[in-house]
């Protein structure tokens, strides 16, 4: 029986994408330093932190095999020396096929891997004759939704894309999660539009806190991440907003007020099955 800790500070790191291994680590751990001065308990990294790169419409960020990922390592290595818990909002294994995986992963304050997600909606979009993304020429979709139960919390685990999949994170609220992750790299022009909407939408319908790691400025290659990482209350209130440059935020997470909004607003327990 896990005993929780029902108040702890989170903090999301805003990172640029990165060409390599070495230089997204270490921008990571900077920003992690100064996560842990700011207070933080569990420190959330954005999707492809360990690295992103695109190739015409494809992605093709630096990979390794898990086993051998030094981003993972890097990070694993420094959950332990700090004793915090992180989320690795992903980064490219080596996968099937010939393919990647986008993969995340939440470790404890041991460096110990709790739990990974292999993203299950991929980014394959066409904005215009000029820009386009085929995340799928590259990468081999997730087939399992996963909750990851600690001592902080019961974090629900989802990467960018499947933000826009509200079902999914229906599932993952009923399931028990309390705590919806959505680290992302998205781009600059669906984020103007859609960003701040989607993540406090998931909020409010189910009742949790959004926290939402994501990366900005340049990918090498072309496309550009929006950043504005938000940590979001149960009832959609924007705690904390990155803004577009760098850096870090973090808020005081307290899941008294998931119990709270779930009491006032009890709709996870009203959905009904219907026909056409």
């Amino acid at each position: 029986m896990i005993s929780l800790k029902r108040k702890f500070n989170i903090a999301c790191l805003q990172t640029s994408p990165k060409p390599d291994f070495q230089s997204a680590l270490e921008e990571a751990i900077v920003l992690a330093e100064e996560s842990i001065e700011a207070g933080a308990d569990f420190i959330a990294l954005p999707e492809y932190c360990g690295g992103l790169k695109t190739e015409v419409s494809a992605f093709a960020p630096p990979f390794a095999t898990e086993e051998n990922h030094p981003v993972l390592k890097g990070l694993r290595d420094f959950a332990k020396k700090r004793k915090k818990y992180l989320l690795i909002g992903s980064i490219a294994v080596t996968g099937p096929a010939g393919k990647i995986l986008n993969r995340s992963y939440i470790v404890d304050e041991f460096g110990n891997i709790l739990s990974r997600y292999d993203k299950i909606h991929l980014f394959d979009i066409k904005f215009s004759e000029k820009e386009s993304y085929c995340e799928s020429a590259t990468v081999s979709g997730g087939q399992a939704a996963v909750i990851c139960q600690t001592p902080l919390g019961c974090f629900g685990q989802t990467i960018c894309y499947d933000l826009r999949f509200p079902h999914l994170y229906r599932k993952l609220s009923q399931a028990g999660a309390k705590i919806l992750l959505v680290p992302a790299a998205f781009t600059k022009k669906t984020g103007e539009a859609h960003w701040h909407v989607l993540n406090r939408a998931r909020a409010i319908e189910n009742g949790a806190f959004v926290v939402a790691p994501c990366a900005v400025g340049k990918v090498e290659g072309g496309g550009e991440s929006y950043g504005h990482s938000l940590i979001i209350n149960p009832w959609g209130e924007i705690l904390a907003d990155a803004g577009s440059d760098s850096g870090l935020i973090n808020a005081n997470i307290d899941l008294e007020e998931v119990n709270s909004a779930r009491m006032r607003i009890p709709s996870l327990k009203h959905d009904k099955t219907f026909k056409f």
